[in-house]
């Protein structure tokens, strides 16, 4: 169940950040297309879960 939880966290994260991109952007005069904001969404997500897979880690070196 732990990887479906991940799963399903990165998958919601995913949808929340293009939708918050798609509605912040244009605030800030960035117009970008459907690919594009697809494509930076994806590349934050992979940022984000390779953060998360290292501070893990880190925690459960200091753990034992």
């Amino acid at each position: 169940m732990s990887a479906v939880e991940s799963a399903a966290n990165i998958a919601v994260g995913f949808g929340v950040a293009l939708a918050t991109q798609v509605a912040v952007f244009p605030l800030f005069g960035l117009h970008a297309s459907a690919g594009e904001h697809v494509a930076i969404t994806g590349i934050f997500t992979a940022v984000s879960f390779v953060r998360s897979y290292a501070l893990r880690r880190v925690f459960e070196r200091l753990r034992q």
